[in-house]
């Protein structure tokens, strides 16, 4: 038991509105490795067995959420078996998650990851991606950095297509001359900071597809929150109103589609 110790944010309540997944019972991380095909999963030493179990009910009914959010089935959330969980272990400081591109791994930090899981997600999903939109192969390659930079290298092919048309709303202004206001935020942030951490494309497209998955009818805090209310939405680091229905629209019709294509 934890009662003489300082309990965790691992034990606060997370709202949810999605189906019953679970119907009540316990899952393990082993049962979240098997039904999603995940890679592994590492759990860190200081975890204690209570922890583990919170922790994994709390990742199944999130990455369930995501999955019923973005239509697709359980390989898509795993990255057709090349991503891999961390909980409580491998921390970065100031980082509540990360996502470990040479390990192709996914963490979230014992006492600070719940919300941040979404966002984490897309890192992964834009890392594997990269390599089956672009025939470019560079170290740490993200298809959103190279979008942006390199449009002639795509690999033709609808699915690509699909991705790169919800790309346009997320980088580019109306008129698709300049970057968009997201962008802008992005900048002016990093200015005032003295940082380039905000502008970057994988971050502005992470910030945008949280924003989508927040935005949606199913509710998981401890898949997604903070694109809302927080300081970083005050200024203007998540997109709303049109562009962000622009947005949604061309990813849910992104990963539909990439959903079918896998199921099949």
């Amino acid at each position: 038991m934890l009662s003489t110790q300082k309990k965790s944010r691992l034990y606060k309540a997370y709202y949810r509105n999605g189906e019953h997944h679970r119907g009540g019972a316990d899952v393990s991380f082993a049962d979240i490795v098997k039904l999603f095909g995940f890679r592994g999963v590492e759990i860190g030493k200081w975890v204690t067995k209570e922890e583990q179990q919170i922790a994994a009910n709390l990742f199944f009914d999130a990455l369930s959420d995501l999955m019923d959010i973005l239509r697709v089935p359980p390989q898509v959330i795993s990255l057709r078996g090349t991503l891999a969980l961390a909980f409580g272990v491998g921390g970065q400081r100031f980082a509540s998650a990360h996502y470990n591109s040479a390990k192709r791994q996914l963490a979230l930090a014992k006492n600070a990851g719940g919300g941040a899981l979404a966002h984490e997600w897309f890192h992964a999903f834009d890392h594997y991606v990269s390599k089956r939109m672009y025939s470019v192969d560079r170290p740490n390659q993200f298809a959103t950095e190279i979008w942006l930079n390199d449009l002639d290298d795509m690999i033709h092919h609808p699915l690509n297509q699909r991705l790169a048309e919800a790309f346009v709303p997320i980088f580019l202004n109306d008129y698709g001359s300049g970057p968009s206001e997201l962008v802008q935020a992005s900048i002016k942030a990093d200015s005032a900071r003295g940082t380039f951490y905000y502008a970057r494309p994988q971050e502005v497209g992470a910030r945008a597809f949280e924003s989508v998955i927040q935005h949606h009818s199913i509710k998981n805090a401890f898949l997604v929150q903070g694109t809302k209310q927080s300081e970083e939405a005050k200024i203007g680091l998540y997109p709303t109103g049109e562009v962000l229905r622009k947005i949604a629209s061309a990813l849910q019709i992104y990963f539909y589609q990439l959903g079918q294509a896998v199921s099949n």
